[in-house]
């Protein structure tokens, strides 16, 4: 699985919740027909080679296309607060709220 080939990388692969959302903002405003698309989604991003870039792209497709085959399995969120009486998952929950509409 992607998240296992993620983890063989080296420390400089390492990728903190700031670099991963500028990742993402990176590919909304250069697209695939940008050119030199890589080079700028590295530098957007800060601290990563192309190399890196494009390898983390990968890796998100892959877990994307696992997500999107039904191979992961929908999270069971517990939620803080008590508002979730009689141990209710979120999904059921949802559901529930779907079927009053």
């Amino acid at each position: 699985m992607a998240s296992s080939s993620l983890s063989s990388h080296s420390s400089s692969s390492n990728w903190t919740a700031k670099q991963n959302k500028m990742f993402e903002k990176a590919l909304a405003i250069y697209d695939k027909d940008t050119p030199d698309r890589w080079h700028n989604v590295a530098k957007a991003v800060g601290g990563k080679t192309v190399e890196e870039v494009k390898r983390h792209y990968e890796i998100l497709v892959e877990d994307l296309k696992q997500i999107e085959s039904g191979k992961v399995p929908f999270p069971n969120y517990r939620t803080t607060g008590g508002s979730n009486k009689g141990n209710i998952s979120d999904e059921e929950q949802r559901l529930k709220y779907l079927k009053l509409q």
